[in-house]
């Protein structure tokens, strides 16, 4: 439908904690996914990155994330509970600061309960990239951005500064 603003590092409505889409209002959300898609899919091209997008992103205060990547699913009121103690470390990227890139530590496993866009509650196990990129979606849900998990202070860099082939996952050992 419209290609929408994706809010940027620094906006302060990037800190708000989503409501519940309540069942009443699913005929809302086909609209939202159509421009969650169209912005998605136009920030995809432009920057040849993004493979979700979480609806606060674009000032949609709503738990609803789109993703693409095989094919499209969207997660409505999604909740993660992580599996085991083993994380990963990773450079995270977001499209609210698309020049940034920021160390972190995720889990490698979590389970996923969510509704479809026809109201199914769905049960997922997610491990590794799909693990660690429904946590930064979830995250953005919470109101928590990735620069607040950031490992240390040194865990930033500008994109252009970090080698394609050192910004994959890399295992962590556990919480700590």
């Amino acid at each position: 439908m419209a290609v929408r603003e994706i809010l940027l590092l620094g906006n302060p409505d990037l800190h708000q904690t989503c409501t519940p889409v309540e069942r009443h209002e699913l005929d809302a959300v086909p609209s939202l996914i159509d421009d969650l898609r169209d912005t998605l899919l136009d920030f995809r091209r432009r920057h040849r990155a993004g493979r979700a997008i979480a609806a606060p992103q674009i000032g949609v205060f709503k738990r609803v994330v789109y993703m693409e990547t095989d094919a499209p699913v969207v997660y409505i009121n999604p909740a993660l509970v992580p599996l085991g103690s083993e994380q990963i470390v990773l450079w995270d990227d977001c499209m609210s600061f698309p020049d940034l890139l920021v160390r972190v530590r995720r889990h490698r496993q979590c389970r996923i309960t969510y509704r479809d866009e026809r109201w199914n509650e769905v049960e997922e196990v997610l491990r590794d990239d799909m693990s660690e990129l429904l946590q930064h979606e979830c995250d953005h849900l919470d109101g928590i951005l990735a620069v607040s998990r950031a490992i240390d202070e040194r865990s930033f860099a500008l994109r252009s500064q970090i080698p394609s082939s050192r910004i994959g996952i890399q295992a962590s050992s556990t919480i700590t």
